[in-house]
């Protein structure tokens, strides 16, 4: 038995796919005379037309998809070549149509080095941006291999999406929705005459031509700890050979779906069932053999959001080791300083946080579980902790009012100091709350996304039940209402790719014992100079992370309620101080 499993552009070029690797691994672990391939078309991309240019389309969703889509649907290519334009605003990337043409002879080039004839399966993972250059692919491979199975499967494949691609395409003969180690081993024995199919995982086709029925995904790894090592053997090998020269950040998983899971605008874990995690010390071996094996000390954690207590484990054991390996990862707010420094010594240089809003009130609708305060303290305390930090502002949410809006604004001169957010337009992503209660968010109509529109003929879009969607309700009041917050995030990013100094935080300050001065820089003006002698000193300390009033007054029993709200005011005025109705929190960052 041999399986072929390709990853197509627009995967990051510098890492291996881990979907690929790791059902590499797992079918490798579990069938024993099973042969896997794994294709990374991608780097041959990305060697063609350039690294740079690779990675400015793979960072613009729409444009890489407008691309391939080009390909596939040649009539579309005019109303695919706006899109692409839109979308990459004149970033220097090579125009559209010779860009079409470098990758339709990549694609040509590289099955004429590949034989798939012996291949028992073909399999696509099929995740973000990846769908039309999968189907044009997959085209392209039954032109040559007709007789070859082909299945899809990845994040992307949903089961409504599932069944309308297997009813619209005919090069796709499977579709796998959900996890995919076990329906794949399933569906390898199947074609090789050993077992029926019984996984409701697996979509086939009918005679008809439509798919079949899929049910909830059960067929899951019960055990994190029961999956090998990925393998990422295959990756390696076609870097060398492309010519590329950068050393690779390699992916790994510490967990699969959300522990909290509730927020209204996600659905990014529409393909788990559950929130399961591997114990620390399964990953923390993990990582060792992978430095071991590939020689790389840069890695990036592709879970929605690490397993705290574990995590927390995790990095403090790395730490120990005294190594120089770099993470990413995903994180919820952490509560203590403490614990943001503990993950940077760890390794955790680079994290993001799901801050998305800067309301409370907001917050509360999106069910994001967080609160102003803590998301403005995370944003200190990565920075204190010398992490990147990044993060989204979700822009224009269905419902949202003009009130959260002010809030918004006005909140930006707080976290003017910390490395800025990025101001995301909210969309609708097919399966997430809002989308299945629209009503409830003042959406009265759900409709194809317009960038869909032009991608697809319509005779195919009418069947495709895409990730994205759009809809008919307050678009055009909140449009309206967060323009202001757009150009404000704009001149945040500005103020901060001008500063002189990035090393130095924009509000820093240094203790002289009785006394401490703040440093303030603020947008096209000298720095100002703050000094707090004192009981003022005392206190500006005692914000350092978020402490109630009550906490300040029984500490500081000196200070009555009202000297102490007007001292507060004066800073907040100042933008040096953040409170809400019940707390405060010193924005300035220690410095030696």
């Amino acid at each position: 038995m041999r399986i072929a499993l390709i990853s197509m552009p627009w995967a990051i070029f510098n890492r291996p796919s881990i979907q690929l690797g790791t059902l590499k691994g797992y079918i490798k672990q579990e069938l024993d005379q099973a042969e896997v391939h794994c294709c990374h078309p991608y780097l041959d991309v990305a060697a063609a037309v350039g690294m740079d240019n690779y990675r400015v389309i793979a960072e613009s969703p729409w444009a890489a998809e407008a691309l391939y889509c080009g390909l596939l649907f040649p009539g579309r290519q005019a109303q695919a070549e706006q899109v692409y334009l839109r979308s990459i605003k004149n970033k220097g990337v090579a125009a559209y149509p010779d860009l079409l043409l470098i990758l339709k002879k990549q694609l040509q080039s590289w099955l004429n080095t590949e034989d798939f004839s012996i291949s028992t399966l073909i399999g696509f993972s099929v995740c973000f941006s990846q769908l039309p250059a999968s189907l044009y692919a997959a085209r392209a491979i039954k032109q040559i291999w007709p007789d070859i199975p082909v299945v899809f499967g990845g994040s992307s494949c949903t089961p409504s999406l599932g069944r309308s691609l297997l009813s619209i395409f005919p090069e796709i003969d499977f579709i796998i929705t959900g996890e995919g180690e076990q329906p794949l081993k399933e569906l390898v024995l199947h074609l090789s005459r050993k077992t029926e199919l019984t996984s409701p995982c697996i979509m086939g086709r009918q005679q008809q031509g439509t798919a079949a029925a899929a049910g909830k995904n059960t067929h899951q790894i019960t055990d994190l700890a029961n999956l090998p090592l990925p393998d990422y053997d295959d990756y390696f090998s076609r870097m060398k050979a492309s010519g590329l020269d950068f050393i690779p950040v390699l992916p790994l998983e510490f967990s699969r779906g959300c522990w909290w899971n509730r927020c209204t605008f996600c659905n990014l874990n529409l393909q788990w069932q559950g929130y399961r995690y591997k114990k620390s010390r399964q990953v923390v071996d993990e990582v060792k053999k992978m430095v071991h094996r590939y020689q790389c000390i840069d890695f990036t954690f592709t879970d929605n959001t690490l397993p705290v207590k574990e995590a927390d484990l995790f990095f403090t054991t790395i730490a120990e080791g005294g190594s120089g390996l770099h993470f990413f990862g995903e994180i919820r707010t952490l509560q203590k300083a403490t614990a943001y420094k503990r993950y940077r010594r760890g390794g955790l240089n680079s994290v993001q946080i799901g801050i998305e809003a800067l309301s409370d009130s907001l917050l509360e609708k999106m069910c994001k579980g967080t609160t102003v305060m803590e998301n403005i303290a995370a944003m200190k305390f990565a920075q204190a902790a010398g992490m990147t930090l990044d993060g989204n502002l979700i822009l224009e949410f269905p419902g949202s009012t003009e009130q959260e809006a002010d809030d918004t604004l006005r909140l930006l001169d707080k976290v003017l100091p910390f490395r800025p957010l990025t101001g995301a337009g909210f969309f609708l992503g097919h399966g997430s709350p809002v989308c299945n209660r629209p009503q409830q968010f003042g959406i009265t109509s759900t409709v194809q996304h317009p960038n869909n529109k032009k991608l697809y003929p319509q005779h195919v879009l009418d069947k495709l039940d895409m990730l994205i969607k759009s809809y008919r309700g307050d678009r055009t009041v909140q449009a309206a209402q967060w323009k202001p917050i757009r150009d404000k995030i704009d001149n945040w990013h500005v103020f901060h790719r001008k500063r002189s100094n990035p090393c130095v935080p924009a509000l820093s300050y240094r203790d002289g014992g009785t006394f401490l001065i703040i440093r303030q820089e603020l947008p096209d003006s000298p720095p100002l100079h703050h000094r707090l002698r004192g009981l003022s000193r005392r206190i500006y300390l005692a914000c350092e992370q978020p402490v109630t009033r009550k906490e300040l007054l029984t500490r500081f029993s000196q200070v009555t309620k009202e000297q102490l709200l007007s001292f507060t005011a004066d800073l907040e005025q100042k933008n040096i101080l953040y409170c809400n109705t019940e707390s405060c929190l010193a924005l300035a960052i220690r410095i030696p």
